[in-house]
Order: C-alpha cells, then sequence, then structure tokens
C-alpha cells in the first residue's frame, strides 16, 4: 500500500490547508478516518508539525484540488514518489544484531570453518555478518582472541537461520563439485 513516509504529519497539513473529507486524507495518509478527524478536534497529533505532501513530491496541487471539489476522488501519488518506494522496498536493509550477540560471532565462524570448510568466507560474511578480514585471521589461526575461541553453532546462538545455513552449504557443494567436474573434464581432454 502507498502512502506518504511521514503519515500524521502529511494528515495534519492536509487538515490545516484543504477541504479535503476525512475519508480522503485518511486513505491518503493510511490512517484512520476516526484519527484524521481526532486530528482535526485536536486531540490527535499534538504538536505535530504539518508537511506538505506537494513540496515533498507525493502528490500534486491538482490533484489535492480535484478532490477538494469531488468527494469520491481520491489523491493519486506522483509517479517519481512510487518509484523512489519501489527502490526502497528493494533495498536490502542491513541485518542488527545486539550488542551482547556480537561477540559469539568469531565462535559462530570457528564452527562453520570447523565443520563446513567448503563454505566460502563471503559466505561466511553474509551469514553471521562480520568482515572477511575476521574470518581469514579464524581460518590462518591469526586471530588475537584464536584461544579463548570456542566454536558454536550459528543457528544456536541466533546469526543465523537453519534455512540460510543449509542454503550457503548447498551452494558451497555445488560449486565445489562443479569445479571438480570441471578439473576432470581438463584430465580427460588433457589425455
Amino acid at each position: 500500500m502507498t502512502q506518504p513516509l511521514m503519515q500524521k504529519s502529511t494528515a495534519v497539513w492536509l487538515v490545516e490547508n484543504t477541504k479535503l473529507t476525512f475519508d480522503q486524507i485518511a486513505e491518503f495518509c493510511g490512517l484512520h478516518p476516526l484519527e484524521v478527524q481526532g486530528i482535526a478536534d485536536g486531540d490527535v497529533a499534538q504538536g505535530v508539525i504539518g508537511t506538505d505532501p506537494v513540496l515533498k513530491g507525493v502528490t500534486t496541487r491538482e490533484s489535492i484540488k480535484e478532490c477538494e471539489l469531488d468527494e469520491a476522488k481520491r489523491i493519486s501519488f506522483t509517479d517519481t514518489y512510487k518509484e523512489y518506494l519501489a527502490i526502497e522496498k528493494k533495498r536490502k536493509k542491513a541485518k542488527y544484531t545486539p550488542v551482547a550477540r556480537r561477540q559469539d560471532k568469531p565462535d559462530a565462524i570457528a564452527w562453520i570453518i570447523k565443520n563446513h570448510p567448503e563454505i566460502t568466507d563471503g559466505q561466511i560474511s553474509k551469514l553471521v555478518g562480520t568482515t572477511k578480514k575476521t574470518i581469514e585471521d579464524i581460518r590462518g589461526k591469526t586471530y588475537w582472541n584464536l584461544n579463548n575461541l570456542k566454536p558454536r553453532d550459528p543457528v544456536l546462538l541466533g546469526l543465523c537461520t537453519q534455512t540460510a545455513l543449509e542454503n550457503a552449504i548447498a551452494s558451497a557443494k555445488d560449486k565445489s563439485q562443479d569445479i571438480k567436474t570441471e578439473k576432470d573434464h581438463k584430465k580427460a581432454s588433457a589425455a
């Protein structure tokens, strides 16, 4: 559902500066009509400064004017705003790891390296959310805290899902199988 980024702020501006119905504002802003009525009565969104949706590029003055004249019409969004929302939706958000779990990452890396050495550093980095430098140090046994590492399953630590781990393992096995068959073909063609 398309809606402005700051729904209440936009609704405050529309209530104060237009003759739109509560239903039109509610539908445009993704709010309940009673909430818009509360904004108009001063019960809801006290102290919220209104945001002009035309200046933000969310809609046009013409669309608002048309809707003021006809209560059945709905405010339309601009094409550029729809494109912006589509891009934002596709953008991958960084996975947040709580501070209490961050010290568990080296243990998870050690477990993956010990139990599934075929998984690449890039895959481990995506799974656990760490740097390739840390992975290289643990793999090369030059990690600063190597003596205190206890290999532990990253799924049990809550750093990745079982599905993501299984997909990484399967992908790594497929790649290693492809490399092996490629080497076999080269040996056969050389002979």
